[in-house]
């Protein structure tokens, strides 16, 4: 399989070099995964657009979509970023373990979020129908359906990038998920 490098600020466009600045501000560094983005002109800045774009869910919310789209997918890139930001976001180690799994025992209404993005996920995109009426028993609308779909979307897309780049993880690890049911 081709060797991808995670180009550095000079060998990305003039456009991604501003981009990369701002990241650094922000960041205190580029995420090696945005960075890969910037092989292309238009992707890095369109996906933050996209990650960035307001949202119905919560945080913590996204966070739960974020972790179990990225276990289905085998993520190890996109697991150890969300896991870092999923406790920036308040959920303990333990928690996020059992997000991952797709079924929160903690909280009714991230449980029928997780089940649904899970489902989702592993049938690509037809969601067992049980699981969407669920979703809408729980509490969720129409417009945080729809918005939980974009952001699967999302986090798809980087699951994808990874795994076909495999660029260097620079988060730390996140524990194997073989500790939340043990």
């Amino acid at each position: 399989m081709r060797s991808f490098k995670v180009p550095t600020r000079e060998e990305v466009s003039a456009n991604n070099q501003a981009i990369f600045d701002t990241l650094q501000k922000k960041l205190g560094k580029v995420p090696n995964l945005y960075a890969t983005m910037a092989y292309s002109k238009n992707a890095l800045g369109n996906y933050l657009a996209l990650q960035s774009a307001p949202s119905s869910l919560t945080s913590k919310e996204k966070e739960v979509v974020n972790l179990v789209v990225s276990q289905v997918n085998d993520c190890d890139y996109c697991l150890a970023a969300h896991t870092t930001i999923g406790k920036l976001n308040g959920f303990s180690d333990q928690q996020i373990l059992e997000i991952r799994t797709g079924a929160v025992s903690f909280d009714k209404k991230l449980n029928a979020l997780a089940a649904l993005t899970k489902s989702f996920v592993e049938s690509a995109g037809r969601p067992d129908a049980a699981l969407v009426e669920n979703f809408f028993e729980a509490g969720y609308t129409n417009e945080n359906l729809v918005d939980t779909i974009v952001l699967i979307g999302d986090k798809i897309i980087t699951n994808y990038l990874h795994g076909v780049t495999k660029v260097p993880v620079d988060f730390p690890a996140a524990p194997a998920l073989s500790a939340a049911v043990a």
